[in-house]
Order: structure tokens, then C-alpha cells, then sequence
């Protein structure tokens, strides 16, 4: 299983990197992740190297300990938060900068097939309109799939424009 992970892992680092060979010269780019166990913070921290960018760690207001990562338990933080479509955990406000970048990869672990709530938070808290957005997710055993909508977060007027690996959000009129 390790095996298969790393694979994946390597993957995503290829296709990051081809994307950063072909991004113009001068844009800014931002790594925003949330990492609960140090995994996607680890992936982030490459991905900031790869693409020369600037990290940011998307930080709950409260951390979550073991016992609220135990998805065993229905009762536990998490569980709570994914069975509920409209949780958002409040997140620490402390990027002021992002009008500065023109592309930001979000990265996330992957939990119940998709991404945390907390990602929803950080999508409906910060102005994403016209910056290309690139997800990268981590996961034992899931794939991105069902996470590359953004966790199926309803932005309130935009919309996601597909183009090749890329995800731009823009304005409805």
C-alpha cells in the first residue's frame, strides 16, 4: 500500500512540476494546505519547492487531536463535520496576501473520499475570482476524484472552468 501512495505521490510531483515549467515567468504562486497529521504538509513544503512558491498552512482555530481524527468513531470531530455538508470549522484568519498571487495550489488530505469541511471554509473565506487554482490531495487508500470539485463546495456565484490540469474560478455574471 506504501508502495502504491508513494507512486501516486510521485505522480502528482511530475505533473506539479511539468505545470510549473509552463507557468509564465512573474506570477506569484501560493501553497495553501491544511494537514492534520503532518502528511500534506510535507507534500506542500515539495510542492512550494518544485513551483517556487510561497507556503501558507490553513490552521482550524482549534487543532484536531487523535481522538477527533478517529473516523471509526461517528462521534469523533471529524466524523461530525463530514456528515454534515454544511460544517464549515472556523479557520485562523491570517492570510492578508492573497490578492498578491496568481495561482494557488490547495493541498488537503483526503477524508471520506473528499475533502475536509475546513477546505470549504477557506474557499468561501478568501476571493479565489481569477486565480488559477490547482488541488493536490493526500490519502491512504482515496483518490482525489471525488475531491477534485473542491470538496463539491457550492461557491456562491462561480464556477469552476476546466482547463487541462488546472481549475480557474471566475465571476458569473
Amino acid at each position: 500500500m506504501k508502495r502504491i501512495v508513494l507512486f501516486m505521490v510521485m505522480v502528482s510531483m511530475v505533473c506539479i512540476a511539468s505545470y510549473a515549467q509552463k507557468a509564465a515567468e512573474g506570477t506569484k504562486v501560493l501553497v495553501a494546505y491544511f494537514s492534520a497529521t503532518g502528511n500534506t504538509e510535507k507534500a506542500a513544503q515539495q510542492v512550494a519547492s518544485i513551483v517556487s512558491g510561497d507556503l501558507h498552512k490553513i490552521q482550524p482555530e482549534k487543532s484536531y487531536t487523535s481522538a477527533d481524527l478517529n473516523w471509526r468513531d461517528k462521534s469523533s470531530r471529524s466524523s461530525v463535520e463530514m456528515d454534515d455538508p454544511t460544517s464549515r470549522p472556523a479557520i485562523i484568519d491570517d492570510l492578508k496576501n492573497l490578492a498578491e498571487y496568481d495561482t494557488v495550489y490547495l493541498g488537503f488530505p483526503i477524508w471520506w473520499n473528499q475533502a475536509p469541511r475546513l477546505i470549504n471554509t477557506f474557499l468561501e473565506k478568501y476571493d479565489l475570482s481569477g486565480k488559477t487554482v490547482i488541488p493536490f490531495a493526500t490519502s491512504g487508500s482515496s483518490s482525489i476524484s471525488n475531491a477534485e470539485s473542491l470538496s463539491g463546495c457550492e461557491l456562491a456565484k462561480r464556477k469552476v472552468d476546466e482547463r487541462s490540469d488546472r481549475r480557474r474560478y471566475q465571476e458569473l455574471d
